[in-house]
């Protein structure tokens, strides 16, 4: 049960979620059956997810992670800082970007072409979670879990100040009360 110490509204169940990462990862699985991808994790708040994925996938495929650094708080900094890259070589691979969510698109952008300097064989994105009335995106998500309004939201790895990642549905954060 979530802390008392945030006003938290449930938006999605924990049921919801895995009943959408399944048919996700069948669809990934379909279309990657003769090529598995390397699924690139962007941490911290993508890991759960990513791991549900992959494990409702049926490929053979690798893992690596990638960490930025975008926000401060419930608000973002508008700038993109690297703090973990990628220790697999992608070049001639499929790789799957895994995202938690597509608020602005801004760091999706940056690590999208950081990633195509690498040389892949192609790139597709998925993404729990996209707000659709915000993002400025000139390119196409493969697969977006849900769509929301701009609320900000924690819950299934996605944090506050790096609290409530543990909360096994997604909420829309309220005031936080005790501050």
């Amino acid at each position: 049960m979530p802390s008392n110490k945030y006003s938290l509204k449930e938006i999605f169940t924990e049921k919801q979620i895995l009943d959408r990462v399944k048919k996700i990862a069948f669809d990934i699985s379909n279309k990657y059956f003769d090529d598995p991808p390397i699924f690139i994790s962007i941490l911290k708040g993508s890991f759960i997810f990513a791991a549900d994925l992959i494990r409702a996938t049926n490929l053979d495929s690798e893992i690596d992670f990638i960490e930025v650094a975008s926000y401060s708080g419930t608000s973002s900094k508008g700038s993109i800082t690297l703090k973990k890259d990628i220790s697999i070589n992608i070049k001639n691979r499929n790789i799957i970007i895994v995202e938690d969510i597509i608020d602005t698109g801004i760091t999706i952008k940056f690590l999208k072409e950081k990633l195509e300097k690498l040389e892949p064989k192609s790139i597709a994105i998925v993404t729990l979670l996209m707000k659709t009335q915000v993002q400025n995106l000139d390119f196409k998500i493969d697969w977006v879990g849900f769509e929301i309004t701009p609320e900000f939201v924690v819950g299934y790895g996605l944090d506050f100040d790096q609290k409530l990642r543990n909360l096994r549905g997604i909420y829309i954060l309220g005031g936080n009360e005790s501050e």
